[in-house]
């Protein structure tokens, strides 16, 4: 076995420990646990009611369900998942299948069944989110696919990909993109070159999404079919509106995220309906429906002519069913046959509707946060991939320890990236933060190479509203000494620090105290960021008791969260809660040091980072971190602050 074949069996290995993990959290989670703790976790709705009834795709039945309590509560909900509805009449009856749609409080349920059991008319109705098999089950047959492959462009691409056979250029000169940069140019150059594939690197703040939409229009330019897509559902519909705005005739597969009218009406099902065949579709439904009606009508009453009149409506109700479908699927080989790029996410490229086409070239957006297998859903079907992201930052989420240990959180982008260097433009300007914001990360993690626009370079603060002092775009506030020692919570294996937070707190009432918003300059957008989920608990509780503060949270002026939370945002100033202090020097899963890069460039204009040096200095990262400080005169103590502390 080659080692390439060796490698992939490996990741196969720990998808299979990764799918059993998630399986048995979910298991802990969702099914030891009463109706209102999963409604607590977002993970189910309860009571819904039955909105509408209709007939989807192969007879299948498709139910809208509006829940009629607790509409505002957060939940886990999105299109693509499993779930299922149950009734509480006593006996746990369920009935699967697979959330279609999506809106603020009715859900669209593609049921796996031709008619509705009896159960639904008794008792209360909810619907649970389900261990989701297909996404793994998909990943699976990928990673077989890849693995198999023999002398097709799969196994050039699979070997180019993991090093094994240097990727190939062409000579071809394209005109520069006036509204890009040097080095946005010579990424979007390296595209048009590429014969096997291109990673765009992009840092924070450097405009990697802007690049990547340039990207795809020049090579929408020479190539029929484009294939642009990611891990999550966000990146997508940005993509998808960024690419709509521009004029691209572009398919949305998969329900999008959130509701706007750009993306529902780039989505598969809108463009259906806008089709000049779908009139005849939507009559063949309506008639469909009416001979099913008529058939269910002899549910009470039932001799043997009854029996046969019910048949023979319910035969010509399938027989129009089947009619519908073959249009149905007419009208969307139509489209896609004619669309310039279609749009999803990693998973989705597997979707019924599109898992038969081939792609010129396929993109991947976030693929620095995407596990391996899913990445080889959509190559699996690519003559040409382009890679976009930063392994500077966050990692794939891996929720085995073993897998995460054997390996399942290195991403095919950062394997690429490493074994081929050459294929892969690294994106130098950045447009969001000050210099000395951008400066720690760029030495440790870009090389030194990254450089902050003159739009930014110097904006700070005071550049925004005078009544800031000048000069201050960094401050570390070093607790060591104070006696500030980090709280444990054994039980939910997290930590807090509420003395430390009161001061971080206490700090940011200072900073605002003479900043008077005009409305005519826009307001500050505030973030809060603290590695470890007790101390966001207390966090968010003082806020809720500073008056000036809980304003700025009602009025989404200041947000407090994970780092993960914030990841791919920005806030004009952002603290940080280092959390950990202690006389052994431990700093936990403060060494991701990835995590930490994320969260100490989500800054434009401020940035404050409040920790214990003592604690912190035992990590060479941080020693860096607090060498840097010193250097630029951003170091303050604790001590010297609280005496003007509010």
């Amino acid at each position: 076995m080659s080692e390439i074949l060796y490698e992939l069996k490996q990741v196969q290995e720990l998808l299979k420990i990764e799918q059993e993990e998630d399986r048995q959290q979910y298991k802990i989670k969702s099914q030891k646990s009463t109706i209102a703790e999963r409604k607590a976790m977002g993970f189910c709705w309860y009571p819904v009611t039955i909105s509408k009834e209709e007939i989807g795709f192969g007879n299948k039945v498709v139910l809208e369900l509006e829940r009629t309590k607790d509409r505002d509560q957060l939940h886990l909900f999105q299109t693509g998942k499993a779930a299922a509805l149950f009734s509480n009449n006593g006996e746990r009856q369920n009935l699967s299948g697979v959330i279609v749609g999506l809106k603020r409080n009715k859900v669209l349920l593609a049921t796996n069944k031709e008619d509705l059991p009896d159960w639904v008319e008794e008792g209360r109705l909810g619907i649970d989110l389900t261990f989701d098999e297909m996404s793994y089950r998909e990943m699976e047959i990928a990673m077989k696919k890849v693995m198999e492959a023999y002398k097709t462009r799969l196994a050039e691409l699979r070997d180019i990909l993991l090093g094994d056979v240097p990727a190939q250029f062409t000579n071809e000169q394209t005109a520069d993109i006036p509204a890009l940069n040097e080095s946005q140019n010579e990424a979007v150059r390296k595209i048009m070159q590429a014969k096997d594939v291109a990673i765009i690197h992009g840092p924070p703040g450097t405009g990697k999404t802007t690049t990547l939409v340039q990207a795809i229009l020049k090579t929408a330019e020479t190539q029929k079919r484009l294939l642009v897509t990611a891990p999550s559902n966000t990146a997508v519909d940005l993509l998808t509106e960024k690419l709509a705005n521009e004029g691209m005739n572009v398919i949305r597969i998969g329900n999008p995220s959130r509701v706007s009218d750009v993306l529902l009406e780039h989505t598969l099902d809108a463009r259906i309906m806008s089709h000049h065949s779908y009139k005849n579709l939507k009559e063949y439904r309506k008639t469909a429906e009416e001979y099913r009606r008529l058939a269910f009508q002899y549910k009470r009453k039932f001799g043997h002519e009854e029996r046969a009149q019910r048949q023979l409506f319910k035969s010509e109700s399938r027989r129009l069913l089947e009619e519908a479908d073959r249009l149905e699927e007419y009208i969307t080989d139509d489209l896609l046959n004619n669309v310039q790029v279609i749009t999803c996410t990693l998973v989705g490229a597997a979707n019924k509707a599109i898992r038969h086409l081939e792609y010129d070239t396929v993109f991947i957006d976030e693929a620095a946060q995407a596990l391996e297998p899913a990445c080889w859903i959509p190559i699996s079907r690519a003559k040409r991939v382009v890679l976009a992201g930063d392994h500077c930052q966050l990692p794939p989420t891996v929720k085995s320890f073993e897998a995460e240990k054997g390996g399942l959180g290195k991403t095919l982008f950062e394997k690429c990236i490493e074994r081929q260097p050459d294929v892969a433009v690294m994106l130098k300007t950045q447009y969001r933060m000050h210099h000395h914001i951008m400066e720690f990360s760029n030495r440790q993690f870009y090389k030194g190479e990254l450089n902050a626009h003159e739009s930014v370079h110097s904006s700070d603060l005071h550049q925004f509203d005078i009544n800031f002092a000048p000069g201050l775009a960094v401050e570390f506030i070093d607790t060591a000494g104070c006696g500030y020692n980090e709280v444990d919570t054994p039980e939910s294996s997290s930590a807090a620090n509420p003395e430390e937070a009161n001061l971080l707190l206490n700090h940011l009432l200072l900073l605002l105290k003479d900043y008077a918003p005009a409305e005519e300059a826009g307001h500050l957008q505030i973030g809060v960021i603290a590695p470890y989920r007790a101390q966001i608990n207390y966090l968010q509780d003082r806020v809720e008791h500073m008056p000036l503060l809980h304003e700025l949270r009602q009025k989404r002026r200041l947000s407090v969260g994970t780092v993960d939370s914030f990841q791919g945002q920005e806030r004009d100033i952002i603290y940080i809660s280092m959390t950990r202090s202690n006389d052994k020097g431990e700093i936990g899963f403060l060494s991701d040091m990835r995590r930490m890069n994320v969260a100490m460039t989500r800054a434009k204009k401020k940035l404050v980072i409040v920790g214990d040096s003592a604690t912190l200095s035992h990590h060479p990262f941080y020693a860096a971190f607090l060498a840097y400080v010193e250097s630029i005169n951003a170091y303050r103590s604790a001590w010297e602050l609280t005496e003007c502390m509010p």
